[in-house]
């Protein structure tokens, strides 16, 4: 999925205090080492494009709102084009679901050139045709929990890594601006929606989702959001938009099957 560089001319004045080392990705290939993260998964557009996502129910995918939309037109992609592949590995997922209908915040204004202040918005949730009960594919619970300074955890497909989703066991959270967190875990194309987590005596718990890269002052981060605010949205918009084809402009956008069918050069890379 394409994944935008945004230049934070706003941020360039913030100094991160110290903070600890950040650890190298590990590249879960082995069932023992992706275990306790199935439920992560990567998000195919008919094998032309992907972002990563994760359960947050077992039929209940959180995700990144710009993939919702063709970078060929900037129109919403059909639901019914995407497949949620949970716990892909060497080609093998431990479950694979087709998408019924995605809702995206009703803020994010998809208008062909990220922003910054689009960031905070970036966020989908999608409805699996038929939910996932197994019991080792186990749903994250949501936290908005989060502070500048704290440790988090992010596991994320890419496209040089695009057959096995990679760890970053700790990475630091340097800033909070807007409802916008900066962070310096290791994110690349197809990391879009990419969880990102607190862990908490073991357990981790989904605190945000990967939006954007971005540089300040020459060194590489990621973007994601506060999810307090967008989680409550996402999920009654979610619940009662499943009827409606065209919501009324003070709801989420919920995208239908068929509500867009052509979805040529769909965006892998950028």
């Amino acid at each position: 999925m394409r994944f935008p560089i945004i230049s934070l001319v706003f941020l360039a004045l913030m100094t991160p205090s110290v903070q600890a080392q950040t650890s190298t990705l590990q590249l879960l290939e082995t069932r023992n080492d992706a275990r306790g993260w199935e439920a992560v998964g990567r998000l195919d557009i008919e094998g032309k494009g992907f972002c990563t996502g994760a359960l947050i129910a077992p039929d209940l995918v959180l995700t990144a709102a710009h993939c919702m939309y063709d970078k060929a037109d900037d129109a919403p992609i059909d639901p019914s084009r995407i497949q949620f592949l949970a716990g892909l590995r060497g080609g093998r997922p431990e479950a694979t679901r087709d998408v019924r209908s995605a809702v995206v915040h009703p803020s994010y204004a998809h208008i062909g050139k990220e922003t910054v202040d689009l960031v905070q918005y970036d966020i989908a949730l999608l409805q699996l045709t038929h939910p996932i009960q197994y019991s080792h594919v186990r749903p994250f619970e949501i936290s908005t929990s989060l502070r500048r300074g704290i440790q988090i955890t992010v596991v994320s497909y890419a496209q040089d890594r695009a057959h096995a989703p990679s760890l970053q066991e700790t990475c630091n959270v340097l800033g909070q601006q807007n409802n916008i967190l900066i962070i310096d875990c290791d994110v690349d194309f197809g990391a879009s929606g990419a969880p990102i987590f607190w862990v908490e005596n073991g357990v981790p718990h989904l605190v945000s989702v990967v939006s954007a890269m971005a540089e300040i002052d020459g060194k590489k981060v990621a973007l994601g959001m506060d999810l307090a605010e967008p989680i409550a949205i996402l999920r009654m918009a979610l619940k009662q938009g499943h009827n409606f084809f065209l919501p009324p402009p003070t709801t989420a956008i919920v995208i239908q099957q068929s509500e867009h069918t052509d979805t040529s050069a769909l965006y892998l890379r950028p």
